[in-house]
């Protein structure tokens, strides 16, 4: 079962997404908070696997209760749950901690699949989210002054499929299923991915994986 904390300063819209939550016989909401501090403290005292932040919220916004969650308790994944789809919010959160992103206006599957993904260790950012990411990294920022094609081309066909999985925010465990690997041989495949992508975390490479097309390779053949 997935503990969720529901972070939102408007209660019909933590209506609105718990009812959707509740479709999951495996998520369970766990508590509910109006603001950045209350978010903050249910964190500290239900250590729940997945928090669910809007941004703008008052006394403490999300993304800032995002980067002291991200600090203080990391065995709590984050994701940013907003309207505003800005860039700079986006770049922001990841930078954060935050390990999903995902619009108010999503479809309804992509928050079931995105809290299921960050709870196993994944990262999440939604189609609309990836997209507006891709487009604001082209030339090839996200991989320093390496376009990600190219730092893709550099990685050998294991650690391509990997990324490629990790791009669809696949856990560790769930790509060694995938690929029929140990997960401690993924988990050495994702470092050397990182270190090869010039990149920080899962997320900035799942980014690199859109960037460089091999993470869509990955959505349409499935399983």
């Amino acid at each position: 079962m997935v503990q969720v904390l529901l972070a939102d300063d408007e209660a019909m819209v933590r209506a609105g997404v718990r009812a959707i939550l509740a479709r999951d016989p495996g998520i369970e909401v766990v508590a509910e908070a109006a603001d950045g501090h209350e978010a903050l403290d249910a964190v500290r005292r239900l250590r729940p696997a997945v928090a669910l932040l809007d941004i703008q919220m008052p006394r403490l916004d999300g993304i800032t209760a995002a980067a002291r969650i991200h600090l203080e308790l990391p065995g709590t994944a984050v994701i940013m749950l907003t309207t505003f789809g800005e860039d700079e919010f986006i770049d922001r959160a990841l930078r954060e901690g935050a390990s999903g992103f995902l619009l108010k206006a999503d479809d309804p599957r992509e928050l079931l699949a995105g809290v299921h993904a960050v709870a196993a260790g994944g990262a999440y950012l939604s189609p609309k989210v990836a997209a507006r990411v891709v487009a604001g990294l082209r030339g090839g920022r996200t991989t320093g002054a390496v376009p990600a094609r190219h730092a893709v081309a550099g990685l050998t066909e294991r650690e391509k499929d990997v990324l490629a999985l990790l791009g669809i925010g696949l856990s560790n465990a769930e790509i060694a299923a995938r690929l029929r690997l140990v997960e401690g041989t993924v988990k050495a495949h994702v470092s050397a991915i990182l270190g090869k992508l010039g990149v920080r975390n899962r997320v900035e490479a799942a980014i690199a994986a859109h960037e460089a097309g091999v993470a869509e390779e990955a959505r349409r053949t499935g399983p």
